[in-house]
């Protein structure tokens, strides 16, 4: 029976660890994407915060664990001071960050813009009392409306010291690509998730509006790119400054 118990304890899961092991940038106040072309963090630590934390609130779809896993990565590796993204939704994606930023122990605002009410659009949910509805009680800012003017009104008024952008709202190429340019002039040093950017042949009829807007926009910049791969929706992280 003791030989039994040792086998077993082999295999039990271990408790999830009261502080992560992170390896972020050493000063983020001295950021420069060309000295930092590889973010690491510590998977291990974070893979379990992802499943026995994260899964059990926002669930696998529309963030698979890999995705998940990029999320918390991005966050624990540079350690943004604001975060605002576009698509609220039932508010996982904003659930997310602030668990993660939480667990990490960030100090960071979170906003997270939607559709106006009265727009007609298939994101657009129609039963608003399950709008950002993952979100509700917590300290994350919602907004409606245009996200890029939302994130340009926060970039005046916050000045932050290296805001993460993320996009998941109208998935068109063209939206995307302005999105983009756009944040490139406003925002001298950024981190930008952007989700559904997984690529298939045009053959797929999947939407790959997103992933031509990332793919161009950082070629012409010669930014670092990292993407989720093997399967849709995908999500894919590029960063600019010095």
């Amino acid at each position: 029976m003791t030989m039994i118990k040792k086998i077993l304890n082999v295999f039990r899961p271990k408790p999830l660890a009261d502080s992560v092991v992170v390896k972020p940038i050493a000063n983020p106040r001295d950021f420069d994407a060309n000295t930092h072309p590889q973010p690491e963090a510590d998977k291990w630590t974070l893979s379990e915060f992802v499943v026995k934390t994260l899964v059990p609130i926002v669930g696998v779809h529309p963030y698979p664990l890999d995705e998940l896993l990029l999320m918390c990565s991005t966050l624990n590796y540079f350690r943004p001071d604001l975060i605002v993204e576009w698509g609220t939704h039932y508010g996982a994606s904003a659930r997310v960050f602030f668990e993660a930023a939480q667990f990490l122990s960030i100090k960071t605002e979170i906003h997270s813009a939607d559709l106006p009410l009265d727009v007609a659009h298939v994101e657009n949910l129609q039963d608003q009392n399950m709008r950002g509805h993952l979100v509700k009680g917590k300290p994350v800012h919602l907004h409606f409306g245009d996200g890029l003017v939302i994130v340009q009104n926060l970039m005046k008024e916050k000045q932050p010291r290296l805001p993460l952008i993320f996009l998941d709202g109208d998935h068109a190429y063209e939206t995307v690509q302005r999105e983009l340019n756009i944040l490139k002039e406003i925002a001298p040093r950024a981190v930008v998730l952007a989700h559904d950017t997984f690529y298939q042949k045009e053959s797929s009829n999947y939407n790959i509006g997103p992933y031509k807007a990332v793919t161009e926009f950082a070629t012409k910049h010669s930014l670092p790119i990292h993407s989720t791969v093997l399967g849709l929706p995908g999500m894919t992280l590029l960063y600019w400054g010095g």
